[in-house]
């Protein structure tokens, strides 16, 4: 039985009910009317039971008239309270054979109905960013996974049309600098995953001043042979989170202000220091190609590198080697997960500018009790 009939025989039914109920409060009144008869002055003396004998044949008719009208007034009322649900499951359908490109956009007053075809705007929005981020994801990933093996075959294929003029190692420094390559994306890949599977993270005590100076003298090296030179201001930085993701985070944004630099004479800053809301903030500034505005929205998407998507610059002296791509999308799902703040800002001589602000201890722990 549809929804509509079951809110037709409802509206039907009460109907009927209240019309029943009205006649025996009419016949109960006729319990108070004197049994003899009713001289009015007429030729007709009616008494009580010639009032129930013309009232009962009408109650009859009355009651019918009652039940048609609750059944013909009760479909067509069903039909227009039930018109935005059908409109609801009419997209639904449709979005259930692929086409995410329908909404509802139900008109009307803002009543349930409006809200519910709201939410569900909402959701189809939210469902189609997320399958379109996916689509491209697996795209880029999948082109970024087939080109080290695709490069190790030309190579190798170069290698076995002239074993005679072969340079080992040279074939082998290229083999191992493409393997890194595809162990660093998939490395990456793994770590996206990896906080993407939950949002809830592990806090501990941190000092964000401490992760930058072991981070900077782990990288110093890799960044004193692209010929980029790094200073530091670090000052105190005491919030709560995961050290873990923190380092990579550190690591990530580092490492990107040196593989996107000018050598031999490029430069990165590294400063943490406490803001006056309490907050943590670590800067990080480094020379470079010039960014164009348009771009800085995409930084963050998973494959962007630098001044366009996907580059395939490779190493060489004097020069960092090219990363996964993945180094600022990794960066924006740790700050998500710490309830921070990402700005970056691209600098009018070249190179950007990383801000992060991470929230001080007394407002983490404000919001994880807030939230249970």
């Amino acid at each position: 039985m549809s929804a509509r009939l079951r809110l037709t025989l409802s509206y039907a039914g009460f109907l009927l009910v209240a019309g029943i109920a009205l006649m025996a409060l009419v016949f109960y009144i006729l319990r108070f009317v004197p049994d003899g008869n009713i001289d009015n002055g007429g030729p007709f003396v009616p008494n009580r039971g010639d009032l129930l004998a013309a009232l009962w044949p009408r109650t009859w008719q009355v009651l019918v008239v009652l039940l048609v009208i609750g059944f013909g007034g009760g479909w067509l009322l069903a039909g227009r309270m039930l018109r935005p649900l059908q409109q609801i499951n009419g997209v639904a359908r449709r979005v259930a054979a692929g086409s995410f490109d329908h909404r509802v956009h139900l008109g009307g007053p803002h009543d349930e109905f409006h809200e519910l075809a709201d939410t569900f705007d909402s959701m189809l929005d939210r469902l189609q960013t997320s399958f379109d981020n996916q689509r491209r994801f697996a795209a880029n990933a999948a082109h970024e996974l087939r080109t080290p093996y695709a490069i190790e075959r030309s190579m190798l294929d170069v290698a076995l049309a002239d074993p005679a003029g072969l340079d080992i190692e040279k074939l082998l420094r290229r083999l191992d600098e493409t393997n890194r390559r595809g162990i660093e994306v998939v490395e990456a890949l793994l770590s996206l995953a990896t906080i993407d599977e939950g949002r809830a993270i592990a806090r501990t005590p941190l000092d964000l001043a401490e992760i930058a100076g072991d981070v900077i003298r782990e990288l110093r090296p890799l960044a004193d042979e692209a010929g980029v030179t790094i200073t530091s201001e670090l000052g105190e930085g005491d919030f709560d989170g995961s050290g873990t993701l923190v380092r990579q985070l550190t690591a990530n944004l580092i490492l990107n202000g040196i593989r996107h630099n000018t050598a031999p004479t490029g430069w990165l800053e590294v400063r943490t220091e406490t803001v006056a809301d309490g907050a943590v903030q670590l800067t990080v500034s480094n020379s470079g190609p010039v960014v164009a505005a348009e771009m800085l929205g995409t930084l963050t998407e998973p494959f962007v590198r630098g001044v366009a998507r996907v580059g395939t610059r490779s190493a060489g002296p004097g020069r960092a080697p090219v990363g996964s791509g993945l180094g600022l999308a990794l960066v924006a799902r740790v700050v998500d997960v710490h309830d921070a703040v990402l700005d970056i800002a691209a600098r009018p001589s070249g190179g950007l500018t990383v801000t992060v602000r991470f929230p001080g201890p007394t407002a983490t722990t404000a919001a994880i009790t807030a939230g249970g």
